[in-house]
């Protein structure tokens, strides 16, 4: 059985299904998409359901995300997550999707429904929920830094950290005009939006400043792979401070060894995973508990959207 597929495999049902106990109904697209604990996550959730289903992983270039979704729709998919870097491109095929998709501007869920293709973002309320388990509190009233808030994953981000009543949001980007857009959308979608402060990752301020907030959250997709570098560098952390990187893979992300090593208490983006993942199959199954088989499921997974 195929570990990863791709747009080809979605050419009919006796290609996607050869060999399979269950039919492919729910799948996680992206690229890379090789490390996904979805799967996995997912699995035991519909086994634990008793529903006959499957859930896979499909490698997509950019440029077929659109083509992808119609051709799963097609084929009878119940639904699927979207990770990295098609979020966006996602929203655009959507017939229909959720207000709050709409103003973060990137869908992570979407549900093939008898009314066409509709698309949900549960990584704001996903975050939220696993801050809280990571940390024991929400953002409210925390001074928070976003890296790599231009992005849909920051933009995200810093939307569910205003949105929760942070006091105060940094948001780090290397194109600094994407970060400005974010800040600009915050203030007029926020109806008492935080204090906001826009840098350059080479700003000779940001450690100094970085340093002051009370907590970092890295949504850049730097840590995926072994041999990069953190995306902040040691003097912009100090003792005690919460970090959440929301990449997670097969062993510690740098961000959390640098960060762990200095001090701070530090967690990957598994604990996003399950939150998001949970609401999302919650979308597709309403009235279903997944949470907890899911956590079992992480749990015992060796390895790390």
């Amino acid at each position: 059985m195929k570990e990863v597929f791709d747009i080809d495999d979605l050419a009919d049902r006796v290609r996607l299904d050869l060999g399979a106990a269950h039919p492919a109904r729910l799948a996680v697209i992206g690229r890379p998409v090789a490390h996904s604990l979805s799967p996995q996550m997912h699995q035991a959730a519909l086994d634990a359901h008793g529903i006959d289903a499957r859930y896979i992983r499909i490698d997509i270039a950019p440029a077929a995300v659109g083509e992808a979704l119609r051709r799963m729709r097609d084929l009878g998919f119940t639904g699927c997550n979207v990770t990295v870097p098609h979020k966006i491109e996602a929203l655009e095929t959507c017939d229909s999707s959720e207000p709050v998709a709409r103003l973060l501007g990137a869908v992570n869920t979407i549900a093939f429904t008898n009314d066409g293709i509709h698309g949900s973002n549960t990584d704001a309320p996903g975050f939220l929920k696993a801050f809280e388990e990571a940390f024991g509190r929400s953002p409210a009233g925390l001074a928070m830094l976003i890296a790599g808030a231009g992005g849909g994953a920051g933009r995200t981000l810093a939307a569910a950290c205003a949105m929760a009543g942070a006091s105060q949001l940094v948001l780090v980007n290397r194109t600094v005009s994407k970060a400005n857009a974010v800040a600009e959308q915050l203030r007029s979608a926020t109806h008492s939006p935080p204090e906001t402060l826009v840098l350059s990752p080479d700003d000779p301020s940001l450690c100094a400043i970085a340093r002051d907030c009370d907590a970092i959250v890295n949504a850049t997709s730097l840590g995926l792979s072994a041999d990069e570098p953190p995306s902040l560098p040691a003097a912009a952390f100090r003792t005690g401070q919460m970090v959440f990187d929301a990449v997670y893979r097969n062993g510690p992300t740098s961000l959390v060894r640098l960060s762990e090593s200095l001090g701070c208490k530090s967690v990957d983006g598994r604990l996003m995973l399950l939150h998001q993942g949970a609401l999302a199959f919650q979308r597709w199954f309403p009235g279903t508990e997944p949470l907890e088989s899911m956590r079992r499921a992480l749990q015992s997974t060796a390895g790390g959207s």
